[in-house]
């Protein structure tokens, strides 16, 4: 999977923090034509990461997510070696339960050398990359199926959920707060992902640095009520603190040998 150049990906991050930015301070910043930035917008503009205003652009609001395309190129590296990690935790010959998220597909990805697995999930990418594997056994969630990603959400989502009770829950998230609030953008799959937690033995968070500076509408849970919390980086002291006083074990993810990073698609 291709990942931002060095330029874009500074000039997304700016963004991010500033909330706009324009093309006249960008090229000053970076000491290249307005022609050259022009370009750097278009490109995270095509890709859905920023949103094109006169003179420059606009980083989303809190209240809609990033399109799949874009989800997908955003920290691609980083959601791949928390995937290899989290999958690191979970033994072979277990029942897990999976969530939609980008970083949640790396998981599965690093799960294909497990054996013995049962894998309930409500994310078609997920069931995609494990069908034909013989040692897994994937059972697909039933419900309205999102033709943005491929989750699938709905009453009858967390109606069929009810009927497990697994040994992991994989969630990713969208955001989490200075508070230790776990959030998301569409309540109907936040539901779905609460059903998950519910009924698993164990819950493992899946995010990356970026879901520290965002923000969602909408509640999972909080990092009091997640056993393990994966991710890149050392998280916000705020953070620390708040899985420290309620036994959330965190994670970094090391970096990956070559061979290792050389399978990020």
């Amino acid at each position: 999977m291709a990942t931002l150049p060095p330029r874009q990906s500074d000039i997304l991050d700016l963004a991010r923090r500033l909330g706009r930015v324009d093309v006249d301070s960008l090229a000053e910043r970076f000491g290249v034509s307005a022609q050259t930035i022009r370009k750097d917008l278009n490109d995270l503009c095509d890709t859905g990461v920023l949103n094109r205003i006169h003179g420059g652009a606009m980083h989303p609001s809190g209240v809609t997510n990033f399109a799949y395309d874009s989800r997908q190129i955003l920290s691609a590296a980083e959601k791949h070696r928390i995937g290899v990690h989290a999958a690191g935790l979970i033994p072979d010959n277990c029942s897990v339960v999976i969530n939609i998220g980008t970083t949640n597909e790396q998981v599965a990805m690093a799960l294909r050398g497990h054996n013995g697995l049962m894998i309930i999930t409500n994310n078609l990418n997920v069931a995609h990359s494990l069908r034909e594997l013989e040692a897994i056994q994937v059972i697909i969630a039933g419900g309205i199926v999102r033709q943005t990603d491929g989750g699938i959400v709905g009453e009858a989502t967390v109606d069929f959920v009810r009927q497990f009770k697994v040994d992991y829950a994989v969630i990713g998230a969208s955001a989490i707060d200075e508070d230790g609030a776990v959030l998301d953008y569409d309540y109907r799959e936040v539901r779905v992902s609460q059903e998950m937690i519910r009924h698993a033995r164990k819950t493992i968070l899946v995010a990356d640095a970026l879901k520290f500076e965002r923000t969602a509408p909408v509640k999972i849970t909080d990092l009091a009520d997640i056993d393990i919390f994966v991710t890149d980086i050392e998280p916000p002291q705020s953070v620390i603190d708040r899985c420290a006083s309620h036994g959330t074990q965190i994670e970094i993810a090391p970096a990956l040998p070559i061979r290792l990073r050389e399978v990020v698609p």
